[in-house]
């Protein structure tokens, strides 16, 4: 999976005091496993929830509250809010202390407030819980793909975050699985429970994980300096970055519609089935969609980086804006066709995954670069998956699906032009990021 790793060419780079801080190749490959891992289960604590939505409703709503839908969107909405607004804070941490340490007390943090998920004696406890996990994740989100950054060179980044990030549709399906199972053998309490312990293993073994210096596999010259607010602010000064997340917040739109309502618009409205047979498809091709499509969007970037230097921004926007065309075929072929057209779909919006991570990495200096990815993941879910259902379900409401897909498929299109319009600064926005920040003090 992972190669040996590309040495610097820098005859002061063999000195025997590199020699001792560059990771190596079995450390790295141990780490980027267990954060694999780890996101694996940040994704199935998030989806057990979903999938067992509808006995939660029937403790807390036997008669009268809230739709399942309602719920779900409740919940979710909570979740999002906290890991979306606590991020940055943890970003701002993650540049000041050990990001291991970071990350195994904030998975042992959102993997007990999941157990306690199940302890739920009320939805008001319950929902407090989902604040707290998000709390918890967004410890974990900003940390991690620093750690990657630090231990694999530039060139390769792109496929080596892609299998980081593949962990989303697995960890989701799994998600939806294990709750689904266990709740209807165990109830859905008992869902919450045996997803615990796993993440309370994972992150006891983030104490055992040292700390890959910050800048190891960039140019960057010299120790690293303590970042101020002058040095966070070149974020909002470098093209690709805002370029980059505005493309990412187009797309975690179009995303976090399509995941919420299009079991709902499959089964009400263009009546492919039941809706458990429509969850069961959809779930399915979202899962080998994401795998095949973040797997090889990575790869691609990487492959095409000595020929284009904009190729992360270049797959990203081709990927993004294929799929314009594609759910405008998936609202009017019939079934099962429009099955083939979900699947190109999801497989277009997931082919960005790695290479538009890839970019973030690339172009922050390595002092900010983990609250480059807090703010990155505030922005994209303030401006994408948290507003997006409500939005969708009310033009829905008003004006028909079709609207509502429409206006889908128009964000997409937008997020496809930005990226193009990044391609043309990544050369030079990556090439400067070592240096934008002057020497100073230590960290």
């Amino acid at each position: 999976m992972i190669r040996q790793m590309d040495q610097p060419q820098d005859p002061a780079t063999h000195s025997p005091a590199h020699r001792q801080r560059w990771p190596t190749v079995r450390e790295a490959r141990i780490s980027l496993a267990l954060l694999l891992a780890i996101n694996l289960f940040n994704y199935v604590d998030r989806y057990v929830l979903a999938a067992v939505v509808p006995r939660i409703r029937q403790t807390f709503f036997p008669d009268t509250g809230p739709s399942e839908l309602g719920l779900t969107g409740t919940l979710a909405t909570a979740f999002i809010v906290s890991y979306m607004l606590t991020a940055p804070i943890f970003g701002w941490l993650a540049d000041r202390m050990s990001r291991w340490v970071l990350a195994g007390c904030s998975v042992i943090v959102w993997s007990l407030l999941t157990g306690g998920s199940g302890l739920a004696g009320t939805f008001s406890i319950l929902l407090l819980t989902r604040l707290m996990v998000g709390i918890g994740e967004a410890g974990y989100g900003p940390a991690a793909p620093t750690i990657i950054s630090d231990l694999f060179p530039i060139q390769r980044r792109g496929q080596v975050l892609a299998w980081f990030y593949m962990a989303i549709p697995v960890g989701s399906a799994l998600g939806y699985a294990i709750g689904g199972l266990v709740g209807s053998w165990l109830g859905w309490r008992a869902a919450f429970y045996v997803v615990t312990p796993p993440g309370l293993l994972l992150g006891l073994l983030c104490f055992l994980r040292k700390d890959p210096p910050r800048g190891a596999s960039d140019q960057s010259q010299g120790r690293q300096k303590r970042a101020g607010l002058a040095d966070y602010l070149v974020l909002l000064r470098t093209p690709s970055y805002v370029l980059d997340t505005a493309g990412m917040a187009a797309m975690t739109f179009a995303v976090g519609g399509i995941a919420f309502w299009m079991p709902t618009y499959f089964h009400e409205f263009r009546r492919a089935g039941t809706l458990a047979h429509v969850n069961l498809v959809f779930g399915a091709t979202t899962v080998v969609a994401g795998i095949a499509a973040t797997w090889l969007g990575g790869i691609t970037g990487d492959k095409l980086r000595g020929r284009f230097p904009g190729s992360y921004f270049l797959v990203s926007a081709m990927g993004i804006l294929a799929c314009c065309p594609l759910i405008v075929l998936m609202m009017y072929v019939p079934f099962p066709w429009a099955w083939g057209a979900c699947f190109a779909a999801e497989f277009c919006l997931f082919f960005n995954t790695g290479p538009s991570n890839t970019i973030l990495a690339n172009v922050t200096h390595p002092s900010v670069r983990a609250t480059a990815f807090a703010m990155n993941i505030f922005l994209i879910h303030a401006l994408g998956d948290a507003p997006s259902p409500p939005i969708l379900g009310k033009i829905a409401e008003r004006l028909g699906w079709n609207a509502a897909f429409g206006l889908v498929t128009l964000v997409t299109a937008v997020g496809g032009l930005l990226w193009l319009a990044g391609s043309k600064f990544l050369a030079a926005d990556t090439a400067a990021a070592p240096n934008r920040i002057a020497p100073g003090p230590a960290a």
